[in-house]
Protein backbone atom coordinates (compact mmCIF):
# COMPACT_ATOMS: atom_id res chain seq x y z
CA UNK A 1 0.00 0.00 0.00
CA UNK A 2 1.23 3.38 -0.60
CA UNK A 3 2.51 5.25 2.03
CA UNK A 4 0.24 8.54 1.10
CA UNK A 5 -2.71 6.86 2.59
CA UNK A 6 -3.09 7.34 6.27
CA UNK A 7 -6.06 5.60 7.00
CA UNK A 8 -7.72 2.52 4.58
CA UNK A 9 -11.07 0.88 6.16
CA UNK A 10 -12.16 -2.05 3.80
CA UNK A 11 -15.67 -3.69 4.47
CA UNK A 12 -16.01 -2.20 7.82
CA UNK A 13 -19.14 -2.90 9.94
CA UNK A 14 -20.01 -3.07 14.11
CA UNK A 15 -22.76 -4.50 15.36
CA UNK A 16 -24.76 -3.83 18.86
CA UNK A 17 -26.62 -7.35 18.85
CA UNK A 18 -29.18 -6.65 16.48
CA UNK A 19 -28.54 -3.05 15.46
CA UNK A 20 -26.15 -2.44 12.63
CA UNK A 21 -24.61 1.16 13.14
CA UNK A 22 -22.39 0.71 10.69
CA UNK A 23 -22.34 -1.50 7.63
CA UNK A 24 -20.10 -2.57 4.72
CA UNK A 25 -18.07 0.81 4.67
CA UNK A 26 -14.56 1.25 2.22
CA UNK A 27 -12.85 4.50 3.04
CA UNK A 28 -9.34 5.85 2.32
CA UNK A 29 -8.24 9.12 3.97
CA UNK A 30 -4.82 10.64 2.31
CA UNK A 31 -1.87 11.33 5.03
CA UNK A 32 -1.77 15.34 5.92
CA UNK A 33 -5.23 15.68 4.58
CA UNK A 34 -8.24 17.41 6.47
CA UNK A 35 -11.28 14.51 6.72
CA UNK A 36 -14.67 15.50 7.21
CA UNK A 37 -17.11 12.68 8.07
CA UNK A 38 -20.60 14.52 7.82
CA UNK A 39 -23.90 12.95 8.20
CA UNK A 40 -27.26 13.39 10.29
CA UNK A 41 -27.14 12.63 14.15
CA UNK A 42 -27.09 8.47 14.98
CA UNK A 43 -25.82 8.22 11.13
CA UNK A 44 -22.63 5.99 12.22
CA UNK A 45 -19.86 8.83 11.87
CA UNK A 46 -18.81 8.87 15.49
CA UNK A 47 -19.09 4.85 15.40
CA UNK A 48 -16.38 4.86 12.45
CA UNK A 49 -14.32 7.67 13.95
CA UNK A 50 -14.32 5.15 18.01
CA UNK A 51 -12.95 2.12 15.38
CA UNK A 52 -10.50 4.02 14.12
CA UNK A 53 -9.49 4.71 16.99
CA UNK A 54 -9.17 1.50 18.70
CA UNK A 55 -12.17 2.27 21.53
CA UNK A 56 -14.05 0.05 19.99
CA UNK A 57 -13.86 -3.29 17.81
CA UNK A 58 -15.23 -3.92 14.50
CA UNK A 59 -17.67 -6.79 13.95
CA UNK A 60 -16.02 -7.17 10.53
CA UNK A 61 -13.65 -5.71 8.17
CA UNK A 62 -10.28 -4.04 8.60
CA UNK A 63 -8.72 -0.78 9.51
CA UNK A 64 -5.46 0.11 8.20
CA UNK A 65 -3.38 3.43 9.63
CA UNK A 66 -0.15 3.76 7.72
CA UNK A 67 -0.86 0.67 5.96
CA UNK A 68 -0.17 -1.09 9.23
CA UNK A 69 -3.61 -3.51 10.18
CA UNK A 70 -4.53 -1.94 13.50
CA UNK A 71 -7.60 -4.13 13.67
CA UNK A 72 -7.33 -5.57 16.70
CA UNK A 73 -4.93 -3.31 18.73
CA UNK A 74 -5.94 -0.96 21.35
CA UNK A 75 -5.97 3.09 20.57
CA UNK A 76 -2.28 3.32 22.90
CA UNK A 77 -0.98 1.21 20.30
CA UNK A 78 -2.66 3.19 17.32
CA UNK A 79 -0.66 6.08 16.09
CA UNK A 80 -3.65 8.11 16.50
CA UNK A 81 -5.28 10.83 19.64
CA UNK A 82 -8.58 12.16 20.18
CA UNK A 83 -9.81 15.52 20.61
CA UNK A 84 -13.47 14.50 22.59
CA UNK A 85 -16.48 16.22 22.09
CA UNK A 86 -16.91 17.64 25.94
CA UNK A 87 -13.78 19.21 27.15
CA UNK A 88 -12.59 16.66 29.31
CA UNK A 89 -9.79 18.77 31.32
CA UNK A 90 -8.98 17.90 34.61
CA UNK A 91 -10.08 20.51 36.76
CA UNK A 92 -6.95 20.45 39.67
CA UNK A 93 -4.29 21.20 36.72
CA UNK A 94 -3.94 24.57 34.96
CA UNK A 95 -3.28 24.66 31.18
CA UNK A 96 0.32 23.45 30.67
CA UNK A 97 -0.10 21.12 33.30
CA UNK A 98 -3.39 19.86 31.54
CA UNK A 99 -1.51 19.60 27.75
CA UNK A 100 1.31 17.50 29.07
CA UNK A 101 -0.46 15.09 30.88
CA UNK A 102 -0.01 12.61 28.43
CA UNK A 103 4.11 13.61 27.90
CA UNK A 104 3.78 12.49 31.73
CA UNK A 105 2.10 9.20 31.28
CA UNK A 106 4.62 8.30 28.98
CA UNK A 107 7.38 8.84 31.50
CA UNK A 108 9.34 11.56 29.29
CA UNK A 109 12.13 13.34 31.02
CA UNK A 110 11.06 17.23 32.84
CA UNK A 111 13.26 18.95 30.25
CA UNK A 112 11.68 17.42 26.98
CA UNK A 113 8.07 17.84 28.65
CA UNK A 114 8.77 21.55 28.96
CA UNK A 115 9.94 22.30 26.30
CA UNK A 116 6.91 20.45 24.28
CA UNK A 117 4.69 22.00 26.37
CA UNK A 118 6.08 25.48 25.74
CA UNK A 119 6.30 24.87 22.00
CA UNK A 120 2.36 23.81 21.91
CA UNK A 121 0.96 26.78 23.89
CA UNK A 122 2.79 28.95 21.57
CA UNK A 123 0.92 27.01 18.59
CA UNK A 124 -2.16 27.09 20.21
CA UNK A 125 -2.03 30.54 21.21
CA UNK A 126 -1.76 30.05 25.11
CA UNK A 127 1.00 31.19 25.81
CA UNK A 128 0.12 33.96 28.14
CA UNK A 129 -2.44 31.55 29.65
CA UNK A 130 0.07 28.45 31.20
CA UNK A 131 -0.73 28.65 34.77
CA UNK A 132 -4.71 29.72 34.45
CA UNK A 133 -7.09 26.93 36.05
CA UNK A 134 -9.71 25.20 33.40
CA UNK A 135 -12.67 27.11 35.23
CA UNK A 136 -11.19 30.67 34.30
CA UNK A 137 -10.84 29.73 30.68
CA UNK A 138 -13.46 30.53 27.91
CA UNK A 139 -15.25 27.64 25.75
CA UNK A 140 -12.94 28.44 22.87
CA UNK A 141 -9.72 28.23 25.03
CA UNK A 142 -10.77 24.81 26.84
CA UNK A 143 -11.04 23.73 23.29
CA UNK A 144 -7.47 24.60 22.07
CA UNK A 145 -6.26 23.07 25.60
CA UNK A 146 -8.03 20.03 24.19
CA UNK A 147 -6.23 20.38 20.96
CA UNK A 148 -2.91 21.10 22.48
CA UNK A 149 -3.06 18.38 25.11
CA UNK A 150 -3.76 15.77 21.42
CA UNK A 151 -1.03 17.34 19.10
CA UNK A 152 1.73 17.48 22.07
CA UNK A 153 1.84 13.77 21.83
CA UNK A 154 3.05 14.04 18.47
CA UNK A 155 0.81 11.19 16.59
CA UNK A 156 -0.18 10.71 13.08
CA UNK A 157 -3.68 11.19 13.15
CA UNK A 158 -6.10 13.48 15.20
CA UNK A 159 -9.27 12.14 15.65
CA UNK A 160 -11.93 15.07 16.29
CA UNK A 161 -15.81 14.04 17.42
CA UNK A 162 -17.89 16.94 16.96
CA UNK A 163 -14.81 19.29 18.30
CA UNK A 164 -17.16 22.36 18.60
CA UNK A 165 -20.26 21.49 19.37
CA UNK A 166 -20.15 22.87 22.80
CA UNK A 167 -19.79 26.58 21.23
CA UNK A 168 -21.73 29.35 19.93
CA UNK A 169 -22.04 30.21 16.30
CA UNK A 170 -19.99 32.73 15.91
CA UNK A 171 -17.02 31.21 18.59
CA UNK A 172 -17.75 28.02 16.19
CA UNK A 173 -16.99 30.17 13.20
CA UNK A 174 -13.94 31.56 14.37
CA UNK A 175 -12.25 28.21 15.67
CA UNK A 176 -13.40 26.30 12.16
CA UNK A 177 -10.70 28.61 11.01
CA UNK A 178 -8.38 27.93 13.66
CA UNK A 179 -8.66 24.31 13.22
CA UNK A 180 -7.73 24.38 9.53
CA UNK A 181 -4.55 26.73 9.78
CA UNK A 182 -3.85 24.36 12.72
CA UNK A 183 -3.91 21.48 10.70
CA UNK A 184 -2.32 23.42 7.84
CA UNK A 185 1.16 24.03 10.35
CA UNK A 186 1.18 20.92 11.93
CA UNK A 187 0.84 18.93 8.48
CA UNK A 188 -0.87 15.94 9.56
CA UNK A 189 -3.88 13.43 8.98
CA UNK A 190 -7.16 15.08 10.72
CA UNK A 191 -10.35 13.45 10.79
CA UNK A 192 -13.38 15.30 12.07
CA UNK A 193 -16.89 14.17 13.17
CA UNK A 194 -19.79 17.23 12.19
CA UNK A 195 -23.38 17.02 11.52
CA UNK A 196 -22.86 20.85 10.84
CA UNK A 197 -22.60 21.52 7.06
CA UNK A 198 -20.86 24.81 7.41
CA UNK A 199 -18.49 23.87 9.48
CA UNK A 200 -17.33 20.65 7.26
CA UNK A 201 -16.88 22.76 4.25
CA UNK A 202 -15.06 25.44 6.19
CA UNK A 203 -12.44 22.94 6.98
CA UNK A 204 -12.25 19.65 5.07
CA UNK A 205 -9.81 18.92 1.97
CA UNK A 206 -12.42 15.98 1.48
CA UNK A 207 -15.08 14.69 3.66
CA UNK A 208 -17.82 11.51 3.29
CA UNK A 209 -21.24 11.73 4.08
CA UNK A 210 -22.40 8.80 6.34
CA UNK A 211 -26.36 8.29 7.26
CA UNK A 212 -28.11 5.02 8.31
CA UNK A 213 -24.66 3.35 9.04
CA UNK A 214 -23.77 3.45 5.39
CA UNK A 215 -20.62 5.79 3.31
CA UNK A 216 -23.25 7.32 0.54
CA UNK A 217 -20.97 9.66 -1.35
CA UNK A 218 -17.06 11.05 -1.04
CA UNK A 219 -15.63 13.86 -2.26
CA UNK A 220 -14.27 17.62 -1.66
CA UNK A 221 -17.05 20.14 -0.48
CA UNK A 222 -17.33 21.80 -3.96
CA UNK A 223 -18.07 18.39 -5.61
CA UNK A 224 -20.60 17.30 -2.90
CA UNK A 225 -22.43 20.41 -3.29
CA UNK A 226 -22.46 21.21 -6.92
CA UNK A 227 -22.47 17.71 -8.42
CA UNK A 228 -24.08 15.37 -5.89
CA UNK A 229 -24.38 11.69 -7.40
CA UNK A 230 -27.00 10.68 -4.49
CA UNK A 231 -30.53 11.98 -3.98
CA UNK A 232 -29.25 11.68 -0.18
CA UNK A 233 -26.77 14.40 -0.64
CA UNK A 234 -28.33 16.76 -2.78
CA UNK A 235 -30.58 17.05 -0.01
CA UNK A 236 -28.39 17.16 2.68
CA UNK A 237 -25.98 19.87 1.79
CA UNK A 238 -27.44 23.13 1.47
CA UNK A 239 -31.16 23.77 0.26
CA UNK A 240 -31.96 22.11 -2.49
CA UNK A 241 -35.18 21.55 -4.72
CA UNK A 242 -35.77 18.01 -5.52
CA UNK A 243 -38.47 16.64 -8.02
CA UNK A 244 -39.48 13.00 -8.30
CA UNK A 245 -40.69 11.43 -11.57
CA UNK A 246 -39.88 8.73 -13.98
CA UNK A 247 -37.32 8.72 -16.99
CA UNK A 248 -39.53 8.80 -20.00
CA UNK A 249 -36.89 8.81 -22.70
CA UNK A 250 -33.01 8.96 -23.32
CA UNK A 251 -31.27 10.75 -25.64
CA UNK A 252 -27.61 11.34 -26.85
CA UNK A 253 -26.96 12.19 -22.83
CA UNK A 254 -29.79 14.16 -22.19
CA UNK A 255 -33.24 12.12 -20.26
CA UNK A 256 -36.62 13.15 -20.66
CA UNK A 257 -38.37 12.50 -16.89
CA UNK A 258 -42.32 13.31 -16.20
CA UNK A 259 -43.38 14.68 -13.51
CA UNK A 260 -46.85 14.15 -13.76
CA UNK A 261 -47.69 18.12 -14.05
CA UNK A 262 -44.65 18.53 -16.32
CA UNK A 263 -41.36 17.01 -17.91
CA UNK A 264 -37.85 18.39 -17.38
CA UNK A 265 -34.72 17.67 -19.19
CA UNK A 266 -31.92 16.67 -16.98
CA UNK A 267 -28.45 15.70 -18.46
CA UNK A 268 -27.73 11.71 -17.57
CA UNK A 269 -24.46 12.63 -15.71
CA UNK A 270 -22.53 9.14 -16.96
CA UNK A 271 -25.89 7.33 -15.04
CA UNK A 272 -27.21 6.26 -18.49
CA UNK A 273 -30.91 5.52 -16.79
CA UNK A 274 -33.69 3.17 -18.69
CA UNK A 275 -36.70 4.35 -19.76
CA UNK A 276 -39.37 3.70 -16.22
CA UNK A 277 -36.64 4.19 -14.08
CA UNK A 278 -37.72 6.31 -11.17
CA UNK A 279 -35.19 8.94 -10.75
CA UNK A 280 -35.05 12.51 -8.58
CA UNK A 281 -33.96 15.59 -9.83
CA UNK A 282 -32.48 18.40 -8.12
CA UNK A 283 -31.74 22.20 -8.33
CA UNK A 284 -30.07 24.31 -5.90
CA UNK A 285 -32.73 27.32 -3.87
CA UNK A 286 -29.90 29.73 -4.99
CA UNK A 287 -29.77 29.10 -9.00
CA UNK A 288 -34.09 29.05 -9.03
CA UNK A 289 -35.76 32.64 -10.87
CA UNK A 290 -39.34 33.49 -9.45
CA UNK A 291 -40.58 35.69 -12.51
CA UNK A 292 -44.12 37.11 -13.36
CA UNK A 293 -45.83 34.69 -15.88
CA UNK A 294 -45.23 36.15 -19.36
CA UNK A 295 -41.96 37.45 -19.26
CA UNK A 296 -39.47 35.54 -21.60
CA UNK A 297 -36.63 33.35 -20.88
CA UNK A 298 -33.74 31.98 -22.55
CA UNK A 299 -33.87 28.42 -24.69
CA UNK A 300 -30.74 27.25 -21.90
CA UNK A 301 -33.41 27.65 -18.78
CA UNK A 302 -35.96 25.50 -17.54
CA UNK A 303 -38.90 26.55 -16.10
CA UNK A 304 -42.14 25.40 -14.08
CA UNK A 305 -45.18 27.11 -13.85
CA UNK A 306 -46.23 27.88 -9.96
CA UNK A 307 -48.09 30.36 -7.58
CA UNK A 308 -46.15 32.28 -5.46
CA UNK A 309 -46.55 32.51 -1.89
CA UNK A 310 -44.31 34.20 0.38
CA UNK A 311 -40.87 35.54 1.26
CA UNK A 312 -39.14 34.69 4.42
CA UNK A 313 -36.42 37.07 5.31
CA UNK A 314 -33.26 35.45 6.90
CA UNK A 315 -31.02 38.97 6.86
CA UNK A 316 -28.16 37.91 4.19
CA UNK A 317 -30.79 36.04 2.15
CA UNK A 318 -34.68 36.09 1.37
CA UNK A 319 -36.23 32.97 0.65
CA UNK A 320 -39.11 33.37 -1.74
CA UNK A 321 -41.42 30.15 -1.40
CA UNK A 322 -44.32 29.11 -4.72
CA UNK A 323 -46.09 26.24 -4.93
CA UNK A 324 -46.35 23.68 -7.96
CA UNK A 325 -49.40 22.02 -9.53
CA UNK A 326 -49.11 19.34 -7.08
CA UNK A 327 -48.32 21.05 -4.00
CA UNK A 328 -45.31 20.94 -3.50
CA UNK A 329 -43.19 23.71 -2.24
CA UNK A 330 -39.93 25.06 -4.57
CA UNK A 331 -37.80 27.69 -2.51
CA UNK A 332 -35.85 30.15 -4.61
CA UNK A 333 -32.84 32.08 -2.59
CA UNK A 334 -31.81 35.20 -3.44
CA UNK A 335 -29.21 37.80 -1.17
CA UNK A 336 -31.29 40.60 0.61
CA UNK A 337 -31.79 43.89 -1.59
CA UNK A 338 -34.41 45.26 0.51
CA UNK A 339 -36.87 45.35 -1.82
CA UNK A 340 -40.08 42.85 -1.97
CA UNK A 341 -39.58 40.29 -5.31
CA UNK A 342 -41.09 42.76 -7.85
CA UNK A 343 -44.27 43.41 -5.52
CA UNK A 344 -45.42 40.11 -5.93
CA UNK A 345 -49.01 39.09 -4.26
CA UNK A 346 -49.33 35.30 -2.77
CA UNK A 347 -51.46 33.43 -4.90
CA UNK A 348 -49.95 34.90 -8.44
CA UNK A 349 -49.27 32.87 -11.04
CA UNK A 350 -45.05 32.82 -11.66
CA UNK A 351 -42.73 31.09 -13.34
CA UNK A 352 -39.77 29.08 -12.04
CA UNK A 353 -36.77 29.56 -13.95
CA UNK A 354 -32.93 28.22 -13.79
CA UNK A 355 -30.27 27.15 -16.17
CA UNK A 356 -31.12 23.43 -17.54
CA UNK A 357 -26.98 22.81 -17.21
CA UNK A 358 -26.79 22.88 -13.39
CA UNK A 359 -29.80 20.11 -12.40
CA UNK A 360 -28.31 17.03 -11.78
CA UNK A 361 -30.06 13.51 -12.25
CA UNK A 362 -30.81 11.06 -8.94
CA UNK A 363 -31.13 7.06 -9.97
CA UNK A 364 -31.29 6.66 -6.01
Amino acid sequence: MSQDIAVQVTDLSKNYGPVQALRGVDLSIAAGEYFVLLGPSGGGKTTLLRLLGGFIRPSAGRILLHGIDVSEQPPNHRPTSMVFQSFALFPHMNVAQNIGYGLRLRKLPKVEIDERVAAMLDLVGLGDLADRMPHALSGGQQQRVQLGRSLVLETDILLLDEPLAALDAKLRKDMCLELKHLQEQVGITFVHVTHNQEEAMTVADNMAIIADGELVETGTARDLYENPRRRFTADFIGETNIFDGTVTGVNNGEVAVDLGFAALTVDDNGQCPNVGTEVSVSIRSELVQILRSGIAVAADQQTLTANYGEAVYLGLATSHVAALPNGQAVVARHVSTGLALDVIAPGSSVELAWPRSMMRLHLS
